[in-house]
């Protein structure tokens, strides 16, 4: 079984975690199918799910929660994650105009109450919010994020996509602490890694997960960066005896920093082998063989 991480004294998520975000994209969206990737997920350790309100125009949680509504135990095995506040244009919501950011109470408060619903459970173990809101009050976002993990409706909260002075300004009207912020980490970003966000996060004692670790496939694509990376990759998987995007994943695994890849496929033989990616064991000339590579040339 995986090791996991502790994010506070009474939550603990998978150290990989499965993404839903194209659940809806799959062509067999019967209850059938996900049930058998929850089992994939579940029988190697993998035990958190990782959703947001508007992944498949709001469908991807509903497909979800009809698995677990048909199999309710399933719910005490894992860890359900989930993200508010990117508010698109949709058949669903034929009021708004524009896309747009809304961390209002009654926004947040609704988002859960509707993934709570979707999922059929009574609580979720972490609430990201989804993206920094340039129009954030963040007195009342933080009151209403501490009131749902007092409710008991979430157990933790945590942040996406944010810089050390978006979250700073969050926690500073929080009560509760922000546990982990989801950023792009991959070989072909690595920003985080030199421009202060993971040092950051660090210091501030928040988890990092890793939203996009392949790269949204772009690692296997025909760019510069890709070419430079793949000899590479074929080499080390080969040594190591495992695939390619197994090396990318254990790339993100090996960092001191604890990272947390969210992995996201449909494709079921695919699933069943994703946490032989922790059995990858990578020294630090190998990480930064990978790391040079990706960024063609040797570091300074």
């Amino acid at each position: 079984m995986l090791q996991g991480h502790n994010l506070q004294d009474d939550l603990k998520l998978s150290a990989l975690v499965y993404g839903v975000w194209r659940l809806a994209d799959d062509e067999d969206t019967s209850v059938a199918n996900t049930r058998a990737k929850i089992d994939a997920c579940l029988l190697q350790g993998i035990s958190s799910f990782d959703h947001a309100d508007i992944y498949g125009d709001y469908q991807c949680e509903l497909l979800f929660g009809k698995a677990l509504a048909q199999a309710p135990g399933l719910r005490v095995q894992m860890q359900l994650i989930s993200k508010c506040d990117i508010a698109i244009p949709s058949s669903k919501f034929p009021q708004r105009r524009v896309k747009h950011y809304d961390t209002s109470a009654s926004y947040i408060n609704d988002s859960v109450n509707i993934s709570l619903k979707n999922l059929h459970t009574d609580y979720l173990d972490l609430l990201m919010l989804h993206r920094p809101d340039p129009f954030m009050d963040a007195a009342k976002t933080a009151a209403a994020l501490d009131q749902l993990i007092d409710s008991g409706k979430v157990r933790a909260i945590g942040v996406s996509n944010f810089m050390p002075s978006d979250w700073r300004l969050l926690q500073k009207y929080m009560q509760h602490k922000i546990v982990v912020n989801q950023i792009e980490i991959n070989l072909l970003q690595r920003n985080s890694f030199t421009d202060g966000t993971l040092a950051n996060m660090q210091i501030d004692d928040i988890t990092a997960m890793a939203w996009s670790p392949l790269a949204g496939g772009q690692l296997f694509n025909d760019s510069d960066a890709a070419r430079r990376l793949q000899p590479l990759l074929a080499r080390l998987a080969d040594e190591h005896r495992c695939a390619v995007d197994h090396i990318a994943i254990a790339w993100l695994l090996a960092h001191p920093a604890g990272i947390i890849p969210v992995l996201g496929t449909n494709n079921l033989e695919r699933i069943r082998r994703l946490g032989q990616a922790c059995e990858v064991k990578l020294d630090r000339q190998s990480w930064f063989e990978l790391y040079s590579a990706a960024a063609g040339c040797e570091v300074p």
